[in-house]
């Protein structure tokens, strides 16, 4: 038994050793010890390669505004570990993460002498959340963020009674495949029978394998620019503004205060499947929608921290991260001079990446973090063909330096890794 916080947290850190291991047998395992409880909740299974944190804030955003109870399971942590499990987007107590570590632990080390193997960390976390979510009284509605792919994901044990999947990009090849539609069928495998499928994939090839899945689960597909479209896309100064229209509804100017069109695609599926929602026992009108949309927020994502200096975080990690990150940097701050701070894990495309980010910035300078897969700065500056490059290896000491000498039209946009960004947002704040 763990007595403190500190004691819960690190063993279940210390679950990483474990890695990855895909696959639901673990799970089904435990799930079973503790009585089902992923079978006592309602649930919505977000998926996709970006966007997920996002639509699962839109949706937890909009049915809170209605006045659910809203629970959600989120990765990795922007500010704080409790955060992966939250209430109304508030994150669980310090005492009810040892309370449940406590639960899982003794399952933990019997599995650990079966064939099976002991539950990795992701694993052990997945199971926290679906026990003190079946467990928490007046908990309305859980929506589930998938972790890595789909198919084989802990989370993939849920009945849920909507799925989204917001798009397909090649990230994590060396798990999931390496063509669009090798990943797009992972992603694909959290749809359920006769359960009705929110996408806003345009890859083609992903799509069709997501269409054949659909179908093969009789499930009900709703797609972006078929089923349902965006038009009158505008940025404004915090946000975005647009209108969606679908065959159940017709939306204009609805607002969103994260920055980027991408978030657009993210509302929408987040819209949808609130609508949706009104057919399952719930209720969710206009007014809650645009309170819900409005009022979302999701912390590292083009997440402006300071205005003098102007400091944005943006936990851009892959190749369509970056690609939304230097669309909005090239439409939203021609007039200004970017300076950008990059790091990276090692298992990404980091020369498509760094070649993006060279051709935006007026100075880049590639740091090295402590975490198992990162990426070293001088490994990252040798991809480079920046004409104004750095490699710095305290990447603390440099922010701080570096803030402190930005001029009036100068800007810092810190990216790259979501675990690096977790690291950079309590730095930069405290600073501030």
């Amino acid at each position: 038994m763990f007595t403190t916080y500190q004691e819960a947290l690190d063993w279940i850190h210390g679950r990483l050793r474990l890695g990855i291991k895909p696959g639901l047998t673990r799970m089904e395992w435990m799930m079973d010890k503790l009585g089902s409880p992923e079978k006592k909740i309602k649930a919505v299974h977000v998926g996709g390669t970006n966007g997920k944190g996002s639509t699962v804030t839109f949706l937890r955003s909009i049915l809170q505004a209605e006045g659910y109870e809203v629970g959600t399971f989120t990765s990795p942590y922007i500010e704080q570990f409790n955060e992966r499990i939250s209430v109304n987007g508030k994150p669980i107590s310090d005492e009810e993460i040892l309370r449940l570590t406590n639960v899982i632990k003794p399952l933990a080390d019997e599995l650990e002498g079966t064939e099976l193997g002991g539950p990795t960390e992701f694993e052990v976390i997945t199971a926290m959340a679906f026990y003190y979510f079946a467990n928490a009284n007046n908990i309305d509605m859980v929506i589930f963020e998938v972790g890595l792919g789909g198919r084989f994901d802990s989370t993939n044990i849920i009945q849920p009674l909507a799925s989204i999947i917001t798009n397909i990009g090649l990230d994590h090849t060396n798990i999931l495949g390496n063509t669009y539609e090798e990943i797009a069928f992972e992603k694909a495998g959290i749809i359920k029978s006769n359960t009705p499928i929110f996408t806003a994939v345009k890859h083609p090839g992903a799509l069709k394998v997501i269409e054949e899945v659909a179908d093969k689960q009789s499930a009900p597909i709703s797609r972006l620019n078929q089923e349902f479209q965006i038009s009158g896309h505008e940025s404004i100064v915090k946000g975005e503004v647009f209108s969606l229209k679908s065959k159940s509804l017709s939306l204009e100017q609805l607002e969103i205060s994260m920055m980027g069109q991408h978030q657009t695609e993210n509302a929408s599926l987040a819209v949808l499947a609130a609508d949706y929602l009104n057919q399952a026992g719930f209720q969710v009108t206009e007014q809650s929608i645009r309170k819900g949309l409005k009022e979302a927020y999701w912390p590292g994502r083009f997440e402006i921290l300071s205005e003098k200096p102007l400091v944005i975080i943006d936990g851009a990690h892959n190749q369509e991260g970056i690609t939304a990150l230097v669309h909005e940097l090239s439409s939203r701050y021609k007039d200004r001079n970017i300076h950008i701070v990059f790091a990276a894990l090692r298992d990404k495309k980091l020369d498509e990446m760094i070649g993006m980010l060279d051709g935006i910035a007026d100075q880049i300078t590639f740091v090295s973090f402590d975490f198992p897969r990162a990426a070293k700065a001088e490994e990252l500056f040798q991809i480079s063909k920046s004409a104004s490059k750095l490699a710095v290896e305290d990447w603390s000491s440099y922010l701080l330096e570096k803030m402190k000498s930005l001029k009036p039209k100068e800007m810092l946009i810190v990216t790259g890794s979501l675990y690096f960004i977790s690291e950079v947002k309590p730095l930069i704040t405290k600073s501030l």
